[in-house]
């Protein structure tokens, strides 16, 4: 691990690859940490990126104070792809780190090559499918709960990682050594309080009430479609469009026996999808 110094603070980080390679800027979800992309990193190395995942704002190794609103977790990811010395980079991102990739290309579109998003909807259309579909609202029972003070930290420490493995579809993947992380990084309800203000930030100051500019970018859409806890429709033409410019289509790879944590899943899949769609490196000097 290596601590990135950034304007924003710091943040420990799996960095790797040439440092001429174009940069790809690996975003966990919750409850996870950068070692969720461990499958990943070494394809992206081996075909020539420079590779940055870090352990993101609360979670292990890095700064914990601060604001937890999707936008400035987007302005993280920005501060972070100026500390690599990089003008843009390919932003990829799962679950939260997908809603501040999402994010990102929503507010930072100069600073963004392509953008990679796993089971993550875009920001605007979660809260239209909270406030509008009952089967989301319900699969989403655990957002509400988060707001609470303090008891939630205890409920996500007494739960990992069992909330991983209970969270997949394919739970053949895990095992002691590959839980091992996450179990010492969700050690304390002090551990769990920073991932749990992912949540706090983005109820409390919701995307939604800004008009934010649709995407123009190139986008890839990689979702394991055994997802428990978001619905296959959150990626609909018609739901994409609430973020997507008019006539940017973006190119939808579901995985049918893998769920929510699909890199983690179906690694060789995802692996296969995002480098068939990135090509080479030598093809995206940025």
């Amino acid at each position: 691990m290596t601590v990135l110094h950034t304007d924003r603070g710091d943040f420990e980080s799996i960095i790797e690859g040439p440092e001429d390679g174009p940069l790809v800027l690996l975003l966990h979800g919750f409850p996870e940490l950068n070692v969720s992309w461990h499958n990943q990193i070494p394809a992206l190395v081996a075909a020539g990126y420079r590779v940055l995942a870090p352990n993101q704002r609360g979670y292990a190794g890095s700064v914990k104070d601060g604001s937890y609103a999707t936008a400035d977790l987007a302005a993280d990811a920005v501060s972070m792809i100026d500390a690599m010395g990089a003008d843009k980079a390919v932003v990829v991102g799962h679950d939260w780190g997908g809603g501040a990739a999402w994010t990102v290309a929503h507010l930072f579109p100069e600073r963004v090559d392509r953008l990679i998003i796993m089971n993550c909807p875009p920001p605007a259309v979660l809260s239209h499918e909270l406030m509008t579909n009952p089967s989301q609202m319900l699969k989403s029972w655990y957002m509400f709960f988060f707001q609470i003070p303090g008891i939630p930290e205890k409920f996500v420490v007494k739960h990992m990682p069992s909330a991983i493995v209970g969270g997949s579809y394919n739970r053949s993947v895990w095992n002691d050594e590959n839980l091992a992380p996450y179990r010492e990084a969700f050690a304390t309800p002090a551990d769990a309080r920073g991932p749990v203000n992912w949540y706090r930030g983005a109820l409390r100051h919701p995307l939604a009430a800004r008009k934010l500019p649709p995407i123009a970018l190139p986008i890839l859409i990689i979702w394991g479609q055994q997802d428990q806890f978001i619905g296959l429709e959150a990626i609909s033409p018609q739901s994409l469009r609430r973020a997507i410019a008019y006539g940017n289509e973006p190119k939808i790879v579901l995985i049918e026996q893998a769920g929510h944590f699909v890199q983690n899943e179906a690694p060789e899949q995802v692996n296969t999808a995002m480098l068939n769609w990135l090509g080479p490196a030598q093809s995206r000097a940025l």
